[in-house]
């Protein structure tokens, strides 16, 4: 039946497999059967079923949750994941928008600041002198009404006021750069990294304190003048980076 447990299987109490583990994987089975298509069950349901604790619950849902399987989020019923993740291309311009686009998910962004401002961290990244004017925009990806990404960009002041009065809430930044402003990017450089999300993040990512996350920074260019600094985090359990490689050669840079 949706949205319960099932009867048939149980928890052997006398195997040395912890009985989170054993609950995993009977859940797991049946996430992967598509037993709680419509609805998984709560906690309290789960452990009422198998006569664990609510603890070893929380475990095999906080693996569950690792995996993608399930989203549970504090103070909300757990449900069955259901956005795929996103994968991004190694050695290639990236744009998340584009990506997510192509996967046929729904998509849109929550602005939370677009302005001039002076930021001495983000000028040297682009180059510029401390006190610089730049263009800032933060919103938070959001794919299937779920939070994917928090984005933070930087641009000289001189391109981004061509910016200010566009509206980045279902469109790609890249796009919008290049009708408004006229400039294209063509190469730059990233680095990803695993990081613990700032509290902040983890509240605007609706993640718990044990989630993973990649850290995404990049400056990219236009010729030889670096038009973008970006910082992205985006969820662990939404998100992947693949690379294509030979024994001959270093990582493809096809895309």
């Amino acid at each position: 039946m949706q949205g319960q447990v099932s009867e048939i299987e149980g928890l052997d109490r006398k195997s040395p497999t912890p009985l989170w583990a054993q609950l995993h994987e009977i859940l797991l089975r049946q996430l992967e059967s598509g037993e709680f298509e419509r609805e998984f069950p709560g906690e309290h349901a789960i452990a009422a079923q198998y006569g664990v604790s609510r603890n070893t619950v929380r475990e095999a849902l906080r693996r569950l949750r690792s995996e993608g399987m399930v989203i549970a989020e504090r103070g909300r019923k757990p449900r069955v994941g259901g956005a795929p993740p996103i994968t991004q291309n190694l050695g290639s311009l990236y744009s998340l928008f584009s990506s997510v686009e192509s996967n046929g998910l729904d998509q849109r962004s929550e602005v939370r600041a677009m302005d001039i401002r002076v930021d001495a961290i983000a000028a040297a990244q682009l180059g510029l002198e401390p006190r610089s004017e730049l263009f800032h925009l933060e919103r938070i990806r959001i794919v299937e009404e779920e939070p994917l990404a928090v984005d933070r960009i930087w641009v000289p002041a001189n391109i981004g006021r061509e910016l200010l009065d566009a509206d980045f809430t279902r469109s790609g930044f890249y796009d919008v750069l290049a009708r408004l402003a006229g400039v294209t990017l063509d190469s730059g450089n990233e680095i990803i990294r695993a990081v613990v999300p700032s509290n902040v993040d983890r509240v605007l990512l609706a993640v718990d304190s044990d989630a993973a996350a990649l850290s995404i920074e990049r400056v990219s260019r236009s010729g030889d003048v670096a038009v973008e600094w970006r910082k992205t985090i985006v969820r662990g359990d939404r998100f992947s980076v693949a690379a294509e490689f030979t024994s001959k050669a270093a990582y493809s840079k096809s895309g």
